[in-house]
This record gives structure tokens, C-alpha cells and sequence, in this order.
């Protein structure tokens, strides 16, 4: 049946999308085999095309078996967008293993739970790794470590120098093995060419990846080949101007995050596109390496679009090669996306997704109708609806919050040994998002916050959205969140943190006339607070729970 947000896709958008019934490992050796000699990473100058990559990829396998990994087995990958990323990615899924996706900022206390959480035998990590690695390593069920560097793969010449300018940096030492340790580059050189076979199939384990933790405990959403392989397809349907080893994806959002690794990686490998990566966001660096590469897709995050739109040398580079960018992992804000498009003539689009959906879900027609502050239409093969949040079988009419739910081919397996949580979140078929949310009559969905940080002051319900958006338009405000603090009188009060441009300053009475201007009276802030950043995870969403911690920390007696 035709939904109604289908005859608002863009042109040559399909309302359905068929999905292989094949292992997602089959991407790369098909782009290997039809785009062979072309360029599948692109790394500081260093280039490896596709039939290298796969054959990498292959040999990881191999070494994994070597190492007594066996099929859905886990191994924990701790790496930047590095290319030994890419590699031991699709190495372990060969192998037939379940990558774990593992955050390198990870202190040892974290990475102690995820390893002890997931049952890892297996880490790879990058060497400057091992402070943290090895004092968790007896007692955490891991049988080797597999250690890499930065240098490993630039070219020569840059590989030479890449220890004076790291020394200089403090970020490099000199790799020291000691077993159960492994230099990656020698397993390698000397693994098999080939793996045994394994038998993968298409419901299979392929990836363990943890949520972001900013509402709760991290949990290991389980996600099969066929999820990953379902997404990245509707992904490829989403954006049909893609041609087949022609595009050039930025490569600089972080892999080991569920949007990077389904919007860059699997997509650029099943469309034989090149990655050009970046290990960290830097703004000037970035800019640089748009205008020396040429990227024509650009997957990022506000943060991101953002910066390079307020850097002060952003119009001596020539950033025009940039076709099309797709923010996830948070709100677009309107000021953002208008003046990043007005420097580089890109189509800036917000979506919407989330780890347990692989993760995108929905997102903005790339060439086609858009809505600002919407996130969009429902992906092809994918279904949402909005419904009472106390009464899930009833279905909200267009215009009324509730919480947002969906089905498609590419939500979760369930939650990794926490099959209670399973069946809240999937209960009746539906992937219960826990995020509050209006449709309107065109299909296209809206996110007024997530449930857990909806604000309840004096009997109201307040979306921080909705003050974000407001404080986002004061011509001194740089970046805004809202959080709700416990008051005895209003039950919560809104508490606004911002930050400025340089060289601002504001009054509270400032911000809150400004407010009172676009806002009812309940929702206008009650307090202001002006910081010189805000806390946020490594894919920059503010961790808008450790705010409103540190608020309650500072208000305990004593």
C-alpha cells in the first residue's frame, strides 16, 4: 500500500528497496572484482584500491583463524578512521566473526565493561592504545591484542616523519610486543591469503554496537548482515545520483559510530566509491583536504558544518566539489544548514536514525521537496507512524506528539543478553524509538525531543528542541542546549547553557527577553548559563544528561 510521504521522494527514489539475501562482506569483493584498480581508501596520499582492500581483508580473516577465531566469535575494534579500520571491519565479518565497535576514547574503565559486556576475545587497537589496554587485560576474557599505528599505512615519506611530528604531538611510542600481543602488519605478511570457509549467512551476527550511553547503561544492539546490508541499500536508493566508482565520500565521521559506518563506509564500498579519511575532525585540515581531494559527499554532524562555516579562512578554500551532506546524529539547526549551503553551494539535508535501526530511518529528499526542521520521509521498505506514548496500539493523527515508532528490514535483531529490554523496545513489531515526535500530512516526521529529556515544568510539557531552535537565532549565541533541573515549585525548571561567539557576552535578562519574544512564558529559561563548551561524545552530540549531573551535583549540600 502507498504511503503518503512516497510521492514526496525525490526522483528515481523507489517506495521499496530489494534486499539480498547475502553477507555484507559481499559489497567489497564485488567492488573488487568489477572496480578492482580503483581507489577504495585514500590516506594522506597513500591510495589502495579495491582488489587491495579486499585482499587485506582476506588476509585479517585468515590471521583471525589463525588465532583460534571462530565463526561468531567477537572481536572489538578500537580504531579511528585509520585504514586498518576499514580492513579488520571487514576482515572479522570474512572470518565470520561479530564486530564489536569500540570507542577509542574509551578509558580503561569503559572498555573494561564493553569487552566483559560483549564476551571479546579479540582487540584491535591502535599502539598508543596500550595504557589503557593493558591494565585491563587480565581478567577480561580477551586472548590478544592486535596493535597497529598511524603510520603504518602513509606513504613513505610521511611515514619517516610521522614519528618526529607525533613525539612532538604526544601521541606516539615505539610498538613493543609482548605476548598475547600481535603487530598487525606482520600477521598480514604472513596470514594465508584466504580464510577457511565460514558459511555466512545472511541472518547471521555481523556487528555488536553499543548505544551511546548519553539516557542509560550502554547496550549491545545486535545487528545482523542482512540489517547492515538493508540499510546501506536503502541508503544507496536514498541518494540515486551516486555513480559507480565516480563518487568521493569524506571519510572524516568517525566509523566506529553507526552513522559513519552504514552513510560512508558500507555505502562507499557497495557504489566502489573512494574514501578519503581523516582520523580526526580539525577544522582547517578539513577544509584543506576538501579543497586538495575534491569530495563530492560529505556525511556529517552539525558540529562539523558548523565549524567550517565559522572558520575565518573558510573562503580561501575552494569548497564547491561538495555535492551533497546528510547531518545525522542530532538536530540540524536552520542558521547551520543556510549558511554552510551558502559557502559551498551543497544540498545540506537532516535525517534521522538510531543504533538499533542500523541506523537510518529517515531523511530529507536530496534533490527533491524539503522541510527545515524536519527529519524527513521514512526511508524506502520502511514504515513509521506516531503513536500515544501511554497506549502504543493507538495511532496519533498528523499534527499531535507521541512517541515515534518503525519497522523496516533494517531494525535490530534485539539487545545483546538483555531480552527484556528486547521486547519492550520491538513490542509488537515495532521499534519503539523513545523519541517523541509529530507527522504531518505529507508524510514528513518532526522530533520534538527524546521522551527521557522532555522537560515537565508547572503542569507543561517543554521539548528542548523547540528553546534550542529560538536560542540557536540570538545573533551572539554560538551553541545552545536546555536541560530540566528538579524545583520544588515548578517540578522542573528550564536551565539554559550556551555558548558564544567570541568576544559576546550576554545578560541571563538578555536571553530571557529574547525568548519571552518567540516562546510561551513556561517555556522561556529560568536560568542561564554561559560556558566555554559543552560536553559531547565523540560524533559531537552534547551529553545533555552530564549537564544536568553536574547541576545536581553542585547542589547537594556538603
Amino acid at each position: 500500500m502507498e504511503a503518503p510521504w512516497h510521492a514526496h521522494y525525490a526522483p528515481g527514489v523507489p517506495p521499496t528497496v530489494e534486499v539480498p539475501e547475502v553477507p555484507l562482506t559481499r559489497f567489497l569483493s564485488d567492488a573488487a572484482r568489477r572496480f578492482g584498480a580503483r581507489p577504495a581508501i585514500h590516506f594522506y596520499g597513500r591510495t589502495i584500491p579495491y582488489a587491495e582492500l579486499d585482499a587485506l581483508a582476506s588476509r585479517f580473516a585468515a590471521a583471525l583463524a589463525g588465532l583460534g577465531v571462530g565463526k561468531g566469535d567477537r572481536v572489538a575494534i578500537m580504531l579511528p578512521n585509520v585504514p586498518q579500520c576499514p580492513i579488520t571491519y571487514y576482515g572479522t565479518l570474512k572470518a565470520g566473526a561479530v564486530v564489536v565497535q569500540t570507542n577509542p576514547l574509551f578509558q580503561t574503565e569503559e572498555l573494561a565493561h564493553q569487552v566483559a559486556d560483549s564476551g571479546a576475545t579479540v582487540l584491535v587497537a591502535l599502539d598508543v592504545f596500550r595504557d589503557r589496554i593493558d591494565p585491563m587485560f587480565e581478567g577480561s576474557g580477551l586472548k590478544a591484542v592486535i596493535y597497529c599505528g598511524v603510520r603504518d599505512f602513509l606513504p613513505p615519506l610521511k611515514r619517516l616523519l610521522y614519528p618526529l611530528k607525533a613525539r612532538r604531538e604526544g601521541m606516539w611510542k615505539p610498538f613493543a610486543k609482548h605476548p598475547p600481543a600481535h603487530d598487525l602488519m606482520a600477521l598480514l605478511e604472513s596470514a594465508p591469503a584466504a580464510p577457511p570457509p565460514t558459511g555466512v549467512a545472511a541472518d547471521d551476527v555481523a556487528l555488536l554496537q553499543y548505544t551511546g550511553g548519553t539516557t542509560g547503561t550502554p547496550k549491545g544492539v545486535i545487528l545482523t548482515h542482512r540489517n547492515l546490508v538493508a540499510n546501506t541499500v536503502q541508503c544507496r536508493a536514498w541518494i540515486p545520483q551516486i555513480r559507480e566508482g565516480k563518487a568521493r565520500f569524506l571519510g572524516v565521521i568517525p566509523f566506529f559510530h553507526v552513522y559513519g559506518m552504514t552513510t560512508c563506509m558500507n555505502l562507499a564500498v557497495l557504489t566502489a566509491g573512494e574514501m578519503i579519511l581523516l582520523p580526526r575532525f580539525s577544522t582547517l585540515e578539513v577544509l584543506k583536504t576538501i579543497a586538495r581531494t575534491r569530495p563530492n559527499l560529505f556525511p556529517g554532524i552539525q558540529a562539523m558544518y558548523l565549524a567550517i562555516s565559522n572558520h575565518p579562512k573558510a573562503g580561501r578554500y575552494d569548497l564547491r566539489s561538495i555535492e551533497a551532506c546528510v547531518s545525522g546524529a542530532g538536530p540540524l539547526q536552520r542558521e547551520v544548514q543556510e549558511r554552510f549551503e551558502a559557502l559551498t553551494g551543497a544540498q545540506v539535508v537532516e535525517g534521522y536514525g538510531l543504533s538499533e535501526a542500523s541506523p537510518v530511518t529517515h531523511a530529507n529528499p536530496i534533490g527533491g521537496t524539503r522541510k527545515v526542521g524536519s527529519i524527513g520521509l521514512p526511508f524506502p521498505s520502511t514504515d513509521a507512524k506516531v503513536v500515544d506514548p501511554d497506549d502504543t496500539a493507538r495511532e496519533l493523527a498528523p499534527g499531535e506528539v507521541g512517541e515515534l515508532v518503525v519497522r523496516g528490514p533494517q531494525v535490530m535483531k534485539g539487545y545483546w543478553n538483555r531480552s527484556e529490554e528486547t521486547l519492550q523496545t520491538l513490542a509488537g513489531g515495532w521499534l519503539h524509538t523513545g523519541d517523541m515526535a509529530r507527522v504531518d500530512a505529507d508524510g514528513f516526521f518532526y522530533i520534538a525531543d527524546r521522551k527521557k529529556d522532555m522537560i515537565k515544568t508547572g503542569g507543561e510539557n517543554v521539548y528542548p528542541r523547540e528553546v534550542e531552535e529560538v536560542l540557536f537565532r540570538h545573533p551572539k549565541v554560538h551553541e545552545a542546549v536546555v536541560a530540566g533541573l528538579p524545583d520544588d515549585f515548578l517540578g522542573e525548571k528550564i536551565r539554559a547553557y550556551l555558548v558564544l561567539n567570541p568576544g559576546e557576552s550576554v545578560t541571563e535578562e538578555e536571553i530571557q527577553a529574547f525568548c519571552a519574544e518567540h516562546l510561551a512564558k513556561f517555556k522561556v529559561p529560568k536560568e542561564v548559563e554561559v560556558r566555554p563548551e559543552l560536553p559531547k561524545n565523540i560524533v559531537g552530540k552534547v551529553l545533555r544528561r552530564m549537564l544536568v549531573e553536574e547541576a545536581l551535583a553542585r547542589s547537594r549540600p556538603g
